[in-house]
Formats: C-alpha cells, structure tokens, sequence
C-alpha cells in the first residue's frame, strides 16, 4: 500500500483517566468551552481551528510516558509559557530553540507530554510544515 492511499490525518486522541476533570483542563487550556462528552461519557472532541481533531479519550488503560503527543504551533511563545503558568500548567521543558524552531514542553493532568512550537526567522522547514 503507498502512501497515496492516505490522506490528511483525521484526528489525534489523547488518552486520559477522567474524562470530566480532563476536558475542563483542556477548555481552560485552549479557552473553549467545555464540550459535551459521547460515547458513554468515554469520548470529548476538542474543537480545533484547522488541522486534526483532537479527542479526549477514556476508554484505554496507557502510561504517560514517551515523546510529545503531538505538538500545536504558535505564533507567540512566550505568551504561551505565561498563559501556562498562569494556569499552572506543569512545565516539562524551558523554551529551547534549536535553529529552526523554539519548542516548550508541558503535561496535561494525566502526564501526557504536550509541546508548542514557534518557527523562528528564515526557518523553511518549519514554516512550510504549517
């Protein structure tokens, strides 16, 4: 099978243990409200501009460990660590540039690893990947 039998990736799920205390961490993080669960009350889609879905899913037993879930680009950095700290969101990273982007790394209530990126001035990689 090749790779032109995919399309875009649909949605990104996000495991977590409950379900409820989750999907208000992340409506405080992303400043959305709190939407309704499904599937048994197991499943939260996140609404999201553009890109993947994002979905809070409860139905699976995992451990937080491992890479960054997934990351979401931003165009102001260090706005965001303030936004997080505000929140006290536990920081897992300091802003690290590496050239081409400058990343900070965060975990949600059940230790998911999360990241955000910023594309730095003359980045071509990363600016094309948005």
């Amino acid at each position: 099978m090749s790779a032109a039998h995919f399309g875009e990736i649909g949605q990104v799920f996000i495991p977590v243990r409950d379900i409820e205390a989750s999907s208000t961490w992340y409506s405080r993080l992303l400043d959305i409200d709190v939407p309704t669960p499904s599937h048994g009350d197991t499943i939260v889609d996140l609404p999201v501009g553009s890109g993947p879905r994002l979905c809070l899913d409860a139905n699976t037993t995992f451990t937080p460990d491992g890479p960054p879930r997934f990351f979401w680009w931003t165009e102001d950095l260090d706005a965001l660590a303030q936004h997080l700290m505000g929140l006290e969101v536990p920081l897992a990273s300091e802003v690290t540039d590496v050239g081409s982007v400058a990343f900070l790394q965060f975990r949600d209530p059940d230790g998911n690893l999360l990241m955000a990126c910023e594309a730095r001035d003359g980045s071509t990689d990363a600016g094309a990947m948005r």
